[in-house]
């Protein structure tokens, strides 16, 4: 997840630069009654980099979770509670790859197995912004959210012995995030970026108790960061 950190730290520099350059002065005001309507919408897509956090039933570290880029993009529906509360729904699709490196496990076949999820999402956030500042507005958000995964093979016949990690078809996840309004002449763009946890388990084990890719393994949990682009 160093990667991710670095990402992380970069935007926020980012965004405190351009907000800062802003802030100097006071432009022109764009879109000056945007924020004054009970309902928009708008959509959004960006990167995802999901991890896994793994619970062990022994002491040993013995997974390397290898994470890849993947994709979202979904739709927004917000509902203004007042001057700075807004309710968003933004139901979309999340696409990701995971690879676990099994390190007690000696055969480079069996050692590896590949996790691609695709999750159709329905999050709920409450966002909570700051007053706007010429055309720059920050903001924090947090949610919940459920998920399901289109291909978890949570129901296949086949487990680890014939070459598959099974994974749990439905989940709930916490998500928390910042970002940047900024208002252009036609519409907000808002750059963020967002943790999101898994709060239940989504571990299938295999049907062998002493399974060498599942027996010692007691939960596995998505984590992982995403940047958002949204227009609204």
């Amino acid at each position: 997840m160093k990667q991710l950190r670095i990402i992380f730290l970069l935007i926020l520099l980012g965004l405190s630069l351009h907000g800062q350059a802003q802030f100097r002065s006071e432009p022109p005001r764009n879109l000056p009654r945007f924020d004054d309507v009970f309902w928009h919408w708008g959509y959004y897509f960006g990167l995802t980099f999901f991890d896994y956090k793994i619970d062990y039933t022994t002491p040993q570290n013995e997974i390397r979770v290898e994470t890849s880029p993947g994709f979202n993009v979904g739709l927004i529906s917000d509902f203004r509670l007042g001057r700075q509360w807004n309710l968003r729904l933004e139901p979309g699709v999340f696409m990701s790859e995971r690879t676990l490196h099994f390190l007690n496990i000696s055969d480079p076949y069996d050692a590896r197995r590949k996790i691609r999820s695709n999750y159709i999402s329905v999050p709920v956030f409450l966002k909570y912004s700051a007053f706007r500042n010429g055309n720059m507005r920050p903001y924090i958000t947090a949610g919940i959210g459920w998920n399901y995964n289109l291909t978890s093979y949570q129901y296949s016949v086949n487990d680890n012995s014939a070459g598959r990690f099974r994974v749990k078809r439905y989940s709930y996840m916490w998500q928390v995030g910042i970002g940047l309004e900024m208002y252009m002449y036609y519409f907000k763009f808002i750059p963020s970026i967002r943790g999101v946890f898994a709060l239940t388990d989504e571990l299938v084990p295999d049907k062998d108790p002493n399974s060498l890719w599942t027996g010692h393994l007691s939960g596995l949990r998505t984590r992982g960061i995403y940047i958002v682009l949204t227009f609204e």
